[in-house]
């Protein structure tokens, strides 16, 4: 017989076979398990509303409407909204199988414009969906968009350059606009309008001025309107003043010890100041412990790595401390203390009771004391 024809024939037997064990396989496998509807099971009619457009300072309300599709009574746990701009009112806290309920949400819309989205997370004991997030969503109209309303700055006590943040100001309405009368109660900041299309859009240039005393500056920049809509715009500027030479932690907690292992701790030392700073001779105030300096940036970052060997532990008022020494005219020595707590002494003996001796294998135990 032909041996090519002897091939086709034992491959086609084959693939039959494996057909006719598949075909079998599929008729007497079990069927799929059903959902389990035995305790409650929360549906939403939709988790989203869109309330497309509305005027800034209209207060937007929305009842969400959901079916206890399950076996077992509903219970809605909690809402919790986002942020304080949207807030829940009473909703229906116990729902029976087959029966629907309302979560109603608002949304103030004050100081708000353009496109917005808000959200509540509802909890409910439903054990496959405990958690369902709720959207409120549109677009706010303004007849006047102030963007950003706040100017935040990040500067260090020794920056000399002035730093300038844009606000941009666009007319939303038909008639065309004109704003006057600007007025900056802070001298850190300088505030200048701009015109970038007449009567439509402008910009408010704000601008830090060293020097920067304090640790935060805060100043309202207002101005006026020709618009009866909206007569006046405010507009914060805040600086955040940083030291020249910050260290991060300030300090280096312990777990109680003694130590059964190697412990390592990693202070960052950061200079936000102009010139570039170099530290050295970095230790501890004891020989145990090991510092170590990498400068990650030059000049700038500095990672230093402190190590407490196996067997540390602070003594009851022990000082211990890291330092290293710097070439910043006003932090010539960087100092970051250590603390760690002890543990707690073991309990007494009550008082009555006699303690029962350990027996330790080999050794005979010690005659029972008579009474």
């Amino acid at each position: 017989m032909n041996m090519k024809l002897i091939s086709s024939l034992t491959v086609t037997t084959l693939l039959a076979t494996l057909a006719s064990i598949a075909a079998e396989s599929k008729d007497t496998a079990p069927p799929p398990a059903a959902a389990s509807t035995a305790g409650p099971k929360i549906q939403f009619d939709s988790i989203v509303y869109d309330f497309t457009k509305v005027n800034s300072g209209e207060v937007v309300k929305h009842d969400f409407v959901f079916t206890n599709l399950g076996a077992a009574t509903l219970e809605i746990l909690d809402v919790r909204p986002g942020c304080g701009c949207t807030t829940a009112g009473t909703w229906d806290k116990k729902v029976e199988p087959g029966k629907t309920g309302i979560i109603p949400l608002q949304f103030n819309s004050a100081n708000f414009g353009g496109s917005v989205l808000k959200q509540a997370t509802v909890t409910c004991n439903d054990p496959g969906q405990s958690n369902v997030i709720l959207q409120i969503k549109g677009t706010v109209w303004k007849p006047i968009d102030v963007t950003p309303t706040m100017a935040v700055f990040n500067v260090s006590s020794e920056t000399q350059t002035n730093e300038t943040k844009v606000v941009r100001i666009v007319n939303n309405l038909d008639e065309p606009l004109t704003l006057s009368d600007l007025q900056c109660s802070n001298q850190t900041f300088k505030a200048e309008l701009k015109t970038v299309k007449e009567g439509k859009e402008f910009e408010l240039q704000i601008t830090a001025m060293p020097p920067f005393n304090g640790t935060t500056i805060m100043a309202p920049i207002s101005m006026k309107t020709s618009s009866a809509k909206m007569s006046n715009l405010n507009v914060t500027a805040y600086a955040i003043v940083q030291q020249a030479v910050t260290v991060m932690p300030n300090q280096i907690m312990l777990q109680p010890g003694p130590f059964t292992n190697l412990v390592h701790h990693t202070v960052t030392v950061r200079n936000n100041g102009t010139n570039s700073l170099v530290l050295s001779d970095a230790k501890a105030n004891v020989p145990e412990v090991t510092v170590n300096v990498q400068e990650t940036q030059p000049g700038r970052y500095f990672n230093v790595t402190v190590d407490f060997p196996v067997g540390f532990q602070l003594q009851p008022g022990q000082k211990v401390e890291v330092t290293m020494k710097s070439n910043h005219p006003k932090f010539p020595l960087l100092t970051v203390p250590v603390f760690q707590p002890q543990r707690p002494a073991a309990s007494a003996a009550t008082p009555g009771v006699t303690p029962v001796a350990r027996i330790v294998p080999g050794k005979t135990a010690p005659p029972a004391t008579e009474k």
